[in-house]
């Protein structure tokens, strides 16, 4: 399937299928970038990214809206960006990443997920040095060697590309993510790309025994549960 499908797998806290709960995401995340920077899209190229994400994943331009307006009405709500790493079943590595309101319910929330499935919540570093922190952008209608020559002109570094039957796909550190993007873009303003992410990749990934897998499936489902999480990166293959 290519590896903007994989890339999608590995982010695990995108709950397509769980409206409601797609719908609390986004209105916190559009709602921090808004309340955090300029409310305005054209303006704020952190609320601008996360919008696009948002109707990317089908959320209704009602709930984005509201959320911006929420963000222009001075409201004191507060969400803080809170990044958890555990080890999970057998040798799994994961990273939540939360927005909350409240750290320690959310922090007990979380350690909870990993106790009951004979996991442990790490201290912070033991588990992201085990994954780079990439932006993941991929392109359709163009070869690998079109987007060499676009990235090349622009004088943009990458980590790699990868043409597959969906486009080709650039990886990049996590901060030359605009740039990538708008290097595509100065090439062809009408580009819609597959996919615009920031991610964790695992540097190695790891297979489960069917046991594990079994608890590592209901680890995922408790986290995914919880309100406050909003993204959930691993190293399983």
């Amino acid at each position: 399937m290519g590896r903007a499908f994989e890339v999608r797998k590995v982010a695990m806290g995108k709950t397509a299928a769980k409206k409601a709960k797609l719908y609390a995401k986004y209105g916190k995340e559009i709602y921090m970038a808004a309340k955090t920077g300029l409310p305005d899209p054209d303006l704020n190229v952190n609320l601008k990214r996360v919008i696009e994400r948002a109707k990317k994943d089908q959320v209704s331009a009602e709930v984005i809206k509201r959320a911006i307006d929420k963000a222009k009405g001075g409201s004191d709500e507060h969400y803080t960006e809170a990044r958890y790493e555990g080890f999970g079943p057998g040798n799994s590595l994961i990273i939540v990443e939360c927005l909350t309101d409240n750290v320690t319910r959310t922090i007990a929330e979380v350690r909870n997920c990993f106790t009951k499935t004979n996991g442990k919540l790490g201290v912070t570093g033991s588990v992201v040095h085990q994954f780079n922190h990439q932006a993941v952008i991929t392109v359709p209608n163009l070869t690998e060697d079109d987007a060499l020559e676009i990235l090349v002109l622009n004088d943009v570094d990458v980590v790699d590309i990868e043409a597959d039957e969906e486009g080709v796909t650039v990886l990049g550190d996590a901060q030359a993510f605009q740039q990538i993007k708008q290097a595509f873009l100065d090439h062809n303003e009408n580009t819609e790309f597959i996919t615009e992410e920031i991610v964790w990749l695992p540097m190695m990934e790891v297979e489960l025994k069917a046991d594990e897998k079994e608890l590592f499936d209901k680890l995922m489902n408790m986290l995914e549960d919880l309100d406050d999480v909003q993204e959930i990166y691993h190293n399983l293959k």
